[in-house]
Formats: structure tokens, sequence, C-alpha cells
């Protein structure tokens, strides 16, 4: 990955987002996880065979990604040197989801501006794993605010990471691992044994990518309110409630942005009708608005530009 091919897939990413038409890699991974899953169940025999499947599937299907994305690429270099270059930049883009996380929290904001309750909740359960039917306003958008915060790692930083590493078979590898464990990585019946692997493999994966994503959410609030105050803020909430979330990388940067933003994340959520209470990341603060959501993607916006020039200074050593 040059740095160039690394500018043009970030400047892809925020013109053109995610198109629905376009044959993405993730939704790709998505249909092929779905149909292992329901082989794992036609053939289960017990929870070893299941944690046995899904450690196969959890190592096989980033395995198969990288090598997949990696091969794209060196059959267009044989073609061409510069088709070699175009389709690196096209991976690279699939990874990235800066402006598909921003146009999604942005529905939601704009549904509760016009007073559409129904339709942010609608909007909101397209970007978070828990039930969204029922949530008031308020808890529609500390969802979507939750969801912003660890899409920003999951989407923005992470890809990032791995691209400068190892190009795009590398961030490929890397969203394998990701729609893995945001598929199967459930600690709950029925995916206790065959998700395991999946979330654990998740857990490392995205360890230095979540602490990174925190900091510079944190120096992202200060260079957005232009108030030091706020960098200080965000850096104290980071500090004393960043490991208290049940993940050891989510609660990095959803403290940072309560921080931030001075409002209190988590609390009571419901997963398929099941009951979770999540630590309290922040202080008490205002009462939630949408203006918060619009806040909390600024913050991934400047964070996210702020990630993507370290890569590209990384690329230019």
């Amino acid at each position: 990955m040059t740095a160039t091919q690394l500018i043009l897939a970030c400047l892809l990413d925020v013109m053109v987002g995610d198109p629905r038409w376009f044959p993405h890699p993730v939704r790709l991974m998505g249909l092929a996880i779905a149909r292992s899953e329901q082989w794992v169940w036609h053939l289960a025999s017990g929870p070893g065979y299941e944690r046995a499947a899904g450690a196969a599937l959890a190592v096989g299907l980033p395995a198969l990604c990288y090598g997949a994305g990696l091969l794209a690429i060196e059959a267009a270099g044989w073609m061409s040197a510069m088709l070699g270059a175009m389709v690196g930049v096209v991976l690279a883009w699939t990874t990235l989801a800066a402006r598909d996380l921003a146009d999604h929290a942005t529905a939601v904001e704009r549904a509760l501006e016009a007073g559409s309750l129904d339709s942010a909740r609608t909007a909101a359960g397209r970007i978070v794993g828990r039930d969204t039917a029922a949530l008031s306003e308020g808890e529609v958008v500390r969802a979507t605010v939750e969801s912003v915060a660890e899409g920003a790692c999951d989407g923005v930083v992470a890809p990032l990471v791995y691209l400068v590493l190892g190009g795009p078979p590398l961030a490929l590898a890397y969203k394998a691992i990701n729609t893995l464990d945001s598929m199967i990585g459930h600690h709950a019946e029925p995916y206790q044994h065959v998700g395991w692997a999946s979330a654990r493999l998740d857990d490392v994966a995205n360890w230095v990518p979540a602490r990174i994503t925190a900091l510079l959410l944190v120096l992202a609030a200060g260079i957005v309110s232009r108030r030091s105050r706020t960098m200080r803020e965000g850096w104290r909430i980071l500090r004393r409630d960043g490991h208290k979330h049940p993940s050891p990388n989510a609660g990095r940067p959803e403290a940072a942005m309560a921080g931030a933003l001075q409002v209190q994340l988590g609390g009571l959520n419901l997963y398929r009708g099941e009951p979770e209470l999540r630590p309290y990341l922040g202080d008490p603060g205002a009462p939630w608005h949408p203006a918060h959501i619009k806040e909390a993607v600024a913050l991934m916006w400047t964070a996210s530009f702020l990630a993507a020039v370290l890569a590209v200074g990384l690329l230019l050593r």
C-alpha cells in the first residue's frame, strides 16, 4: 500500500461511502458466515464440536479473505501495474466506513429532528446491535452515539492500521474478523460456543486500534470545541471509565466520546429481548438531544482525518 493509494481510498470513502449497488466484500463475508453457520448447526453434536467449528471459521474466513485480496491485486498487476494499483485502491476503500457511519447516524438525527421516533428507531436499528423497537428518544440518541464511537474504531481507525501494516489483504482479513464477531461473537446462546473464537480474535485485532481511536477522539474534542477543557475532560473519563466496559476495547472510544460530549453512556440495553446492564461511562450530563449525534459525528470525522494523516505519514517514511 502506497501513500497515494491510501489517500485515494480515503477520498473514495468520503465521496462515495458504501453504495448499495456495489458488491461490497463485507456483505459477501456476511453471506459466507450465514451459510457456514447453517452448516455448523446442521452438523453440531455438542459444545466441543461447536467450539472447534467456530475456531475453524474464525481462522478460515479471514485467511480466505486475505488470500482473495492478495490474488485479486496480483492478478490485476500481471495485466497492468496501473490496474493492480487501482484494484488495491478499490479494495482499501471497501474496508473504510466513515461516510457510511456518518450517513446512518445523520439519518437517525434527522428523523428525530422531524419528530418521527419510529423512523429514528428503524434507522438506529441499522447500526446498533440492541433492540430498538421500544427505545425512547433519549435512548435512541445514546445508542447512536455509542455506535458512532465504536464505529470510529471498527470502521475507520482499525482498517487504517491494517492497511498500513499489510495493505488491502490484511485490512480485508480484519473486516472478516470484525464481521464474524458482530454476527456470531456473542456470549449468549446459541452462540456461546460457536462464537467464542471469533470474539477473542476480534478482541486481539482491536486492542491497539481501540486505544488509538480513544486518543484521537480526545484530541478531536479539543479541535472541534476549540477548548482544551473539553479535551481534558475526554482524557479524564477515558482514564477513569475506559476499562469498565465488558469488552476490553469498546469502552475506550466510548469513554472518550462520553467525556468529550459531557454525557453518560452505558445503562440498560435489550439484546434479543434479554436485558443487559452496561457500566456507566462518563458523568451524568444534560438530557439527551439529537444535537449530540451531530456532535459525535463531527468528532468521528475529525478523529478519522487525524488517523488518515497519521497513516499516510507512516507510509511516506
